[in-house]
C-alpha cells in the first residue's frame, strides 16, 4: 500500500527518484500515465493491467466512457527504475501535469501521485477545510 508524501526533484533529463518505500509496493516495472487534476499517475504494472482488465468491460457506446479511456490509455508509459531508482517521465506527461523542478510524491493506496509542488500545495490547500468538515459519509463504512 503506497502512503505519505514525499517532495523529490525532477533533474534536467525529466527524471525522478521514486520515493525507497514506494520502490517495493510498485515493482521492477511501472506505469505512468495521466490522472485527473492534472498530477500524474504511476502504477505497479500489476495494479496497471489489472485496472486495464476492468476498463476493457467498460461500454464503448458511452462518450464518457471513451474519452475516459482515451485520455487515460492515449498518455500511459511503462517505465523501468533505473539502478538509481530513476524513472523518466515522457515529455507529454510533463506538459500535461505542469512538472517543474520541485514535485510530490503521495501515495493513494494501489498507486501513487506525481504533482507539481505548486499545484499539490494549492489542491491541498483548497481542499483541507471541506475534509476536515465532511458530514457524510464518503467511503460507506469506513468510519
Amino acid at each position: 500500500m503506497l502512503l505519505g508524501t514525499h517532495t523529490p526533484k525532477l533533474d534536467d533529463k525529466g527524471r525522478v527518484i521514486l520515493p525507497s518505500k514506494f520502490r517495493d509496493d510498485l515493482g521492477a516495472g511501472i506505469v505512468v500515465t495521466r490522472g485527473q487534476d492534472r498530477c500524474l499517475y504511476v502504477f505497479s504494472s500489476q495494479e496497471f493491467e489489472r485496472i486495464h482488465e476492468r476498463i476493457r468491460e467498460a461500454p464503448l457506446s458511452s462518450k464518457a466512457t471513451r474519452d475516459f479511456l482515451r485520455m487515460f490509455l492515449s498518455g500511459a508509459s511503462a517505465e523501468k527504475p533505473d539502478s538509481q531508482n530513476r524513472i523518466t517521465i515522457p515529455p507529454p506527461l510533463r506538459a500535461y501535469a505542469g512538472l517543474e523542478r520541485d514535485l510530490v510524491v503521495t501515495g493513494v493506496g494501489a498507486h501513487a501521485e506525481i504533482w507539481n509542488a505548486d499545484a499539490w500545495n494549492t489542491y491541498a490547500e483548497g481542499n483541507e477545510e471541506s475534509y476536515a468538515e465532511l458530514e457524510q459519509e464518503v467511503i460507506p463504512g469506513l468510519f
